[in-house]
């Protein structure tokens, strides 16, 4: 496995490599050879007031990206929760991968709820400027293997290419349970 790792506000000693790597190594170790690169980021808040130490890691594994992050008072801390975290999600995308029974799911069954207000108590801003722009490959999937990707990306929404339509859609986790769909009418 290929692994990058940053630091950001900190030094990044042999012994913060090592350990970043120790942890890493065992939490995808487990895997096979499914992941083939890993990209960590280490930061340190700026503001000594705030105690906040993140790790923040990227698996590109056999096509999928996987990530997670963790803020803690400690570093090493943080490592060890998001290496955790890691290999469940990889547990649960292996597991997925290898389920060979792809029957009607629950979600094919029960209609997605997108009617109420969004903007009920809350008042508008103004958006931020761009910081970042992203880009990435976006193959054509069906709502399951998006929200599939947006359990291991550990992001509150994704944007996909719905399969059937080829019409860009977004799907999220609801505050109350289950899955939402945002489509473009026409």
């Amino acid at each position: 496995m290929k692994l990058l790792i940053h630091g950001r506000n900190l030094e990044l000693t042999p012994a913060l490599r090592d350990y970043t790597e120790n942890k890493l190594s065992r939490a995808v170790g487990h895997f096979n050879g499914l992941v083939q690169e890993a990209d960590v980021h280490l930061s340190v808040a700026r503001n000594p007031r705030v105690p906040q130490q993140t790790a923040e890691v990227t698996l590109f594994a056999a096509g999928t990206v996987i990530r997670a992050q963790e803020r803690s008072e400690n570093l090493y801390a943080s490592i060890d929760l998001v290496a955790n975290k890691l290999a469940r999600q990889l547990k649960r995308h292996k597991d997925r991968r290898s389920d060979h029974h792809h029957g009607p799911s629950s979600l094919e069954a029960e209609a997605v709820d997108l009617q109420g207000d969004l903007t009920a108590g809350r008042t508008p801003q103004l958006p931020a400027p761009v910081v970042r722009n992203k880009y990435y490959a976006m193959p054509s999937m069906t709502v399951n293997e998006a929200i599939h990707q947006l359990e291991v990306i550990d992001h509150d929404f994704y944007v996909f290419r719905e399969k059937e339509s080829g019409q860009l859609q977004v799907v999220y986790q609801r505050n109350h349970g289950g899955y939402g769909v945002i489509q473009a009418r026409s």
